[in-house]
C-alpha cells in the first residue's frame, strides 16, 4: 500500500507539470512516503510538497493543496488532508485494511514477498569461521545474523547465493596441524611439550585420538627427534610454533604432514557443518582458500593490481598503494619470503565473485574485521570496480552472561562456550532470535537467564506464545463443535470496529513494507522488533476480547483477523529461522 500511495504522489506531479501547475524543466523529487507515527493524523505522511515548494517557487502548504487536488482517485484511500508546513496524510479506507487480512491468508506463506530485488544476485559471505577450533557464542551472531539477512533479501526479489569462505591456507592452518599431531603423539604416549600458543581445546585431543585410531602410529616419531634444536618456547612462543611447523613437515614428509592437515581441517570443519546445519543454518557453497591459490587466482589478482599500476617493491615485499585510494597505510601482497597475504586472498576472492555475475556483494565479517574494509574497497576501486558493490556488514561478538557473570572467550586457549552448548542450554529459537534482536554493529550482552525465561520479557518466548495461543484458540473452537464457517473472502470484516482490531488490522498491513524496508537496509532486526510489537497487539486483543462467542459473523471475523496474525507471526519468525509452535 506504501508503493500505492507513492505512485499516486508521483502521478499527481506529473499531471500538475503537463497541465503548466509546476515548471516544465522542474526536476520531479523522488517520491518519499512513511507510516505516520501517530494513527490520528492518518497512516501515511509524504512531504513531498516541502520538499518541491523551493525549486517550483511555491508556498508548502498551498503546494500541498495543489497536489491534493491532482490525486487521482482510489477505492484505497479514504481520505487526504494537508497538515502542519505541508504534509500530505493519506488515511486509508476499510477495504484497504480488510484486504491485508485476506491476502495474508489467501497467500499463505508467500505473504510478504516482495520484488524490490527483483532482478539483482547478490552474494552473501558469513561465518567464515577459522576451521581452527569449533564455533563459539561469538560466531553464532554472525551466523543467525547473515542467514536471516539472506532469507530476508530472498524474500524481498532478490537470488541470494549463500557462501561461508574456508581458510584452509595459511599460518593458521599450520599451527592446527602441530597442536593436533603433539596431541596425536602424547596420545601415542610420546612425552612431547605442548606449546604455549598452539590450539589447547579439548577437541584437538579428542581429533588426536581419531587420528590415532585412523592411522595407527604411521606418523609417531620420538620427543627427541621433534624438539631438538628447536628455540625456547617461553621465549619466543609464536617463533616456536614456526619452527615446530617446518619440523612437523621434515620429520613427516609432505604427503603425511599434509594428511594430518586435513585430518585435521576435515574433522573440525565437519563439527562446524553439522553445528551450523542443527542450528538451521544453509550454505549454498564453502568456498576453499586452497582451491583459490591452487587455481593462481590469488597470483592473478596481484599480477592485475601491478599491470594497473597500483603495487611497489620495497623491504623485499610487494605492495599495494592502498594510501591512495583510501586507507589508513599501503598493505602488503608479498611477503619478504614469496608468500602472498591474507589480503592478496581477500583481494583475488572478491574479483572471483564478481567474475561470477553478482551484483552486489555482502560480507558478515566480525567488528574486529573493521580495518579490513577500506583496504579491500581499495583493491576493488584500483582494479576498476565500483567499490560500491561491496557492502560490508560488522557484526559485534556477543558477550554470554550467566548469572551475571561474564564468561571467557579465547579459542587458542580453549576457553569459551561453543554455539553447540549456548545452544543446548537455551535452544536454537532463543538463541537465534536473541541475536538478530538489534543492529549488527551494536554491542550485544547474552543473558543465558532470560534467553530460558518463560515470561513476556523474553521476546522469542512471547512471540512464540502468542502463535501457540491463536491455535490454541481453533483447538477450543474445535472442541466446542465449532469452525470458522465463513471463508476469509466472504467474513465480515467490517465488524471489527475496535480500538484492539484496528491496531492488528494495521500492524497485518505493514509486515509487507516492513519486510522490504528491512531488505533494502539490510537490518533484520527490524523483522525482530516488529514481531514483538504484533505478538504484544495480539497478547492485548486476546486479554480484552472473546473470539468464541454467539454472534456468528461477528466470530468468524475476529477469527479471520487472528488466523491472519498467525500467519504473518509463522513467516516472520521462520524468516529469522525460528519456529511457531502449536502450543507451549
Amino acid at each position: 500500500m506504501k508503493r500505492h500511495v507513492a505512485s499516486l504522489l508521483a502521478q499527481a506531479l506529473a499531471a500538475m507539470r503537463e497541465a503548466g501547475e509546476l515548471p516544465a524543466d522542474i526536476e520531479l523529487p523522488q517520491v518519499q512516503v512513511e507510516r505516520a507515527r501517530d494513527r490520528a493524523h492518518g497512516d501515511y505522511a509524504a512531504n513531498t510538497a516541502m520538499v518541491l515548494a523551493k525549486p517550483a517557487g511555491q508556498k508548502p502548504r498551498e503546494l500541498a493543496e495543489a497536489i491534493r487536488a491532482r490525486l487521482p482517485a482510489s477505492e484505497a484511500i479514504a481520505g487526504v488532508e494537508v497538515a502542519g508546513p505541508g504534509f500530505l496524510n493519506f488515511t486509508l479506507a476499510a477495504a484497504a485494511r480488510h484486504e491485508a487480512v485476506r491476502a495474508a491468508l489467501r497467500e499463505g506463506p508467500a505473504f510478504g514477498r516482495g520484488d524490490a530485488g527483483a532482478g539483482h544476485r547478490v552474494h552473501i559471505e558469513y561465518v567464515s569461521a577459522n576451521p581452527t577450533g569449533p564455533l563459539h557464542v561469538g560466531h553464532g551472531r554472525g551466523a543467525a545474523f547473515g542467514d536471516a539477512l539472506a532469507s530476508l533479501l530472498e524474500t524481498a526479489g532478490y537470488d541470494v547465493h549463500r557462501e561461508y569462505y574456508v581458510n584452509d591456507a595459511g599460518r593458521q592452518v599450520d599451527i592446527l596441524a602441530v597442536s593436533l599431531w603433539l596431541r596425536y603423539l602424547q596420545a601415542a604416549g610420546v612425552a612431547v611439550p605442548f606449546p604455549e600458543k598452539g590450539y589447547r581445546g579439548d577437541y584437538i585431543a579428542t581429533h588426536a585420538r581419531e587420528l590415532l585410531d585412523a592411522d595407527g602410529h604411521a606418523h609417531v616419531h620420538g620427543a627427541d627427534a621433534v624438539t631438538a634444536g628447536l628455540p625456547a618456547d617461553e621465549a619466543d612462543p609464536e617463533a616456536y610454533l614456526d619452527a615446530l611447523a617446518t619440523r612437523a613437515r621434515s620429520l613427516l614428509g609432505e604427503a603425511a604432514y599434509r594428511r594430518v592437515l586435513d585430518f585435521a581441517l576435515g574433522a573440525i570443519l565437519g563439527d562446524i557443518r553439522a553445528e551450523l546445519a542443527a542450528f538451521g543454518i544453509r550454505f549454498d557453497r564453502y568456498f576453499s582458500e586452497r582451491e583459490l591459490a591452487d587455481s593462481g587466482r590469488i597470483e592473478g589478482a596481484v599480477q592485475r593490481l601491478t599491470d594497473a599500476g597500483y603495487t611497489y617493491e620495497a623491504e623485499g615485499a610487494l605492495w599495494f598503494r592502498a594510501a591512495e585510494l583510501g586507507d589508513d597505510k599501503d598493505r602488503v601482497l608479498r611477503r619478504d619470503n614469496g608468500l602472498t597475504t591474507y589480503f592478496a586472498a581477500d583481494v583475488a576472492y572478491h574479483l572471483e565473485k564478481l567474475e561470477r555475475g553478482f551484483h552486489t556483494l555482502v560480507n558478515v565479517w566480525g567488528a574486529d574485521h573493521h580495518g579490513y574494509v577500506p583496504r579491500v574497497k581499495a583493491a576493488l576501486q584500483a582494479l576498476g570496480v565500483d567499490a560500491e558493490r561491496l557492502d560490508v556488514r560488522l557484526v559485534q561478538f556477543a558477550v554470554l552472561y550467566r548469572g551475571g557473570e561474564k564468561l571467557p572467550m579465547s579459542t587458542r586457549a580453549g576457553e569459551f562456550v561453543t554455539l553447540r552448548e549456548l545452544r543446548d542450554e537455551v535452544g536454537k529459537d532463543a538463541a537465534r532470535f536473541f541475536y538478530v534482536m538489534r543492529r549488527s554493529e551494536q554491542h550485544m550482552d547474552f543473558d543465558l537467564d532470560l534467553a530460558k525465561s518463560e515470561s513476556a520479557d523474553n521476546p522469542v518466548y512471547y512471540c512464540q506464545y502468542a502463535h501457540a495461543r491463536i491455535c490454541s484458540v481453533f483447538r477450543q473452537l474445535a472442541e466446542r463443535g465449532l469452525a470458522c464457517r465463513d471463508a476469509p473472502e466472504e467474513a465480515a470484516l467490517a465488524r471489527l470496529d475496535t480500538e484492539h482490531e484496528a491496531v492488528l488490522l494495521d500492524l497485518i498491513g505493514r509486515y509487507p513494507e516492513v519486510i522490504e524496508a528491512a531488505a533494502v537496509s539490510r537490518e533484520p532486526h527490524q523483522v525482530a522488533q516488529y514481531l514483538r510489537e504484533l505478538a504484544g497487539a495480539f497478547h492485548t486483543y486476546y486479554n480484552a476480547v472473546p473470539f468464541i462467542i454467539d454472534d456468528q459473523p461477528l466470530r468468524d471475523a475476529r477469527l479471520t483477523l487472528v488466523r491472519a496474525t498467525q500467519q504473518v507471526l509463522a513467516n516472520g519468525l521462520a524468516l529469522l529461522g525460528v519456529d511457531a509452535p502449536q502450543s507451549m
